[in-house]
């Protein structure tokens, strides 16, 4: 038998008698709305491999954010005293060493080794999960490459995508996806009056924020959303464009993943000939002086 779970707070709601609980009571309730199918709040429970996957991904994040965090703080500590190191990207070992190098005080410069020697740490973690994440996602192989297929799709952007949704068949509709990881737009339509507001913010945020990092893509003319990115930025800006792309992204990859297709470019509806005339009104736009207005 499949197990079936359900908010606890859903069944008091539903319940005839509030004030008279008992265990009797409570396995009627819930036997009587599962078989009428009024419940709609169903729990996914995932299996040991999409759970496994989760802790890895989590593991991974904890420590690539400790990385981030040490580089920012070695690098405001020789911007505070002076010693530009904007164009030093630490990555590696030799980029740390080409910062020690450009000055500062014995006793500074000891300080800022101690963040190097936290990031180096943290940064051998991320290798381990890394190849351990490589290990687990050996039964989703073949979903990985199907995903991996879109524009801007990664192996980790690939992996968080799966940890989250867990299977597609959960979901009736790719607008229910874009609900779930909080990217569908808020809206407020009582009274007469409709508005329509930021993302709503629900569910996974490291997912939503890969799905953004793979938007980004969409700024090279070469991408295949390159023109809706476009159409998108000259009305609405550049970070209206970016979680369009994100929303956008969601619903391909959750069709290809259901129907097992690899990405085709035919079937995202983007018309290839709109791209030079929206990329010169974006251009106009950018580069306007204040009050002229491009139509």
């Amino acid at each position: 038998m499949k197990p079936i779970v359900i908010d606890a707070r859903e069944i008091r709601a539903k319940a005839r008698r509030i004030g008279q609980k008992s265990d009797w009571r409570d396995a009627y309730e819930i036997c009587d709305g599962i078989r009428r199918g009024i419940y709609q709040t169903i729990v996914y429970i995932p299996d040991e491999k999409i759970e496994k996957l989760r802790n890895i991904i989590k593991r991974r994040r904890h420590y690539v954010r400790v990385c981030t965090g040490e580089v920012n703080a070695a690098k405001y500590m020789f911007r505070g005293n002076g010693i530009n190191v904007s164009d030093i990207f630490l990555r590696t070992e030799k980029n740390w060493g080409t910062m020690f190098e450009s000055g500062g005080k014995e006793y500074f410069i000891k300080h800022a080794k101690m963040h190097y020697e936290v990031w180096k740490i943290a940064a051998i973690k991320v290798k381990e999960l890394e190849e351990e994440l490589k290990e687990a996602l050996l039964p989703y192989k073949e979903t990985v490459e199907i995903l991996m297929s879109a524009p801007g799709i990664g192996p980790i952007t690939a992996a968080t995508y799966i940890a989250t949704i867990g299977t597609p068949e959960r979901f009736r509709d790719s607008s229910r996806v874009v609900s779930y990881i909080g990217l569908a737009v808020s809206t407020y339509n009582s009274g007469g009056k409709e508005r329509h507001g930021h993302i709503t913010k629900r569910g996974s945020a490291e997912l939503r924020a890969m799905l953004c990092e793979a938007a980004q893509q969409a700024r090279n003319p070469q991408n295949p959303l390159n023109p809706y990115f476009m159409r998108i930025c000259a009305k609405h800006g550049y970070k209206r464009a970016i979680v369009s792309v994100a929303h956008r992204l969601a619903q391909i990859l959750y069709r290809m993943w259901r129907e097992k297709k690899r990405f085709d470019i035919n079937k995202i509806n983007i018309e290839k000939g709109e791209y030079h005339k929206i990329r010169k009104i974006y251009y106009k736009i950018k580069t306007r002086e204040k009050g002229t207005i491009v139509k």
